[in-house]
């Protein structure tokens, strides 16, 4: 571990370009990147702990170091995170949830068009979807934010056009509880968070039951039967993706191939356009 976060600390230095962080290029460089003594600067670090790290000497680096050197190599969120976890540490998170969607993640929901997509939050607030996902459900992202939580929908009862066996519904809330758990351990400090567990907790016997299993995990794949009023039923794989920094789940509504529900999918999906609420 110790080596291969030297290893990585001297390539992320040789990679950034001294202008970027304010320091003249100068003619008398032999090699790219910044050097240990800049890095340690930009940092407030001594030299010697900058050349420990980059030996795979140096052991327990701080929190604050850390963040001074990912702020210094300019490195990515992810980057980030695998230098904390190299260096023996938790990643920094803020704390609270993201609730933004990223350019690339709305022009995949669009791009998918006859395919039903819903994009939640980590606590699986619907933030965004598609019209094929509206002619499907009904269901559109609302400034009640309680309102369009998944979680909330289903153990208060309102399913919407959802319809479930009692063995699927014990197996989506396992799923979506555990995941839960994963989102309240990832923002700490997120207060709606917060309140959608006491809340859930209050109107919930269910949740409250699998919330004290403290089960984490992560919401993968499920079957959805929907009732449409008039098209009737459409049972579906729903496949959940999350984005590359983990903060979004986007769900993806898809039947067999060649089935009689792919066939009436697309019906449903070609009249999206003019008649969004089926």
């Amino acid at each position: 571990m110790q080596r291969e976060l030297g290893i990585l600390l001297r390539r992320w230095r040789e990679r950034v370009e001294p202008a970027s962080v304010g320091l003249p290029a100068g003619a008398r460089r032999r090699a790219s990147g910044l050097r240990r003594e800049e890095v340690a600067l930009l940092s407030g670090i001594s030299v010697d702990y900058v050349v420990k790290l980059e030996q795979g000497r140096a052991t327990s680096a701080s929190a604050p170091v850390l963040t001074a050197l990912a702020r210094t190599l300019r490195l990515s969120e992810p980057e980030r995170d695998h230098l904390f976890r190299l260096a023996g540490q938790a990643p920094p998170t803020a704390g609270r949830l993201v609730t933004e969607v990223p350019d690339a993640v709305r022009g995949l929901t669009d791009r998918l068009g006859d395919v039903p997509v819903a994009v939640h939050d980590a606590a699986w607030h619907l933030i965004a979807c598609n019209d094929a996902f509206v002619a499907l459900t009904g269901e559109t992202p609302s400034a009640a934010r309680r309102q369009s939580n998944a979680l909330w929908r289903h153990f208060t009862g309102d399913t919407g056009r959802v319809v479930t066996t009692p063995e699927q519904a014990a197996a989506f809330e396992r799923a979506a509880v555990a995941d839960l758990r994963s989102a309240s351990g990832r923002y700490p400090r997120d207060e709606e968070v917060r309140a959608l567990v006491r809340d859930l907790r209050e109107v919930s016997p269910r949740f409250a039951r699998l919330w004290d299993s403290h089960a984490v995990g992560a919401h993968t794949r499920h079957t959805k039967t929907v009732a449409h009023p008039r098209l009737g039923l459409f049972t579906l794989h729903c496949d959940v993706l999350t984005e590359y920094e983990g903060h979004l789940r986007v769900v993806l509504y898809t039947a067999e191939r060649g089935s009689d529900t792919e066939r009436r999918l697309r019906l449903l999906t070609g009249s999206a356009a003019t008649d969004p609420l089926g």
